[in-house]
């Protein structure tokens, strides 16, 4: 099983890389596990409906290069569908039985995603409404797919 997240811009600070990584070490007697960053595009403070458009756009087309034709793709999107902990890990795991071995989920940069990455996601997800850093929700992004794992194995770690 490979699973993928495609991001938008770099991680910057140290302790967001150290817990990242911990749960990417975790996950590997799961999965392949890989984080693949996109440039952000540069933007300044105020900007247009049509710049910000522009901007979405190009970060969407850097996304959209990362996805396969095959991997089932998981938007993060305020507007998705929020999930209990238990249901993300049984659609995991549905997801495998059924022959989904690539799951890639992406995360759109400080705007948003573009709507031709929505268009081509399999599903929508959010994690609440709060806004959340982009940095942090990778890193929970990251344990909730861990705990997903766990909770699939009836470990305790859910508990």
């Amino acid at each position: 099983m490979n699973i993928k997240l495609v991001v938008v811009g770099k991680l910057k600070e140290k302790y967001f890389k150290q817990g990242i990584q911990e749960y990417a070490k975790r996950l590997s007697r799961f999965c392949r596990f890989q984080i693949i960053e996109v440039p952000d595009e540069k933007a300044p403070e105020s900007l247009s409906d049509a710049e910000m458009a522009q901007v979405m756009a190009k970060e969407g087309e850097r996304i959209l290069d990362k996805i396969k034709d095959r991997e089932y793709v998981f938007a993060l999107a305020i507007l998705g569908k929020e999930r209990t902990s238990e249901a993300f890990a049984k659609e995991i795991k549905d997801l495998t039985t059924y022959g989904h071995s690539d799951i890639t989920f992406v995360i759109g940069g400080s705007l948003g995603l573009d709507p031709s990455v929505l268009k081509r996601a399999d599903t929508q997800i959010s994690f609440g409404k709060f806004t959340l850093p982009h940095q942090l929700m990778r890193l929970v992004l990251t344990e909730q797919i861990y705990r997903a794992f766990m909770i699939n194995e009836g470990s305790p770690y859910h508990k």
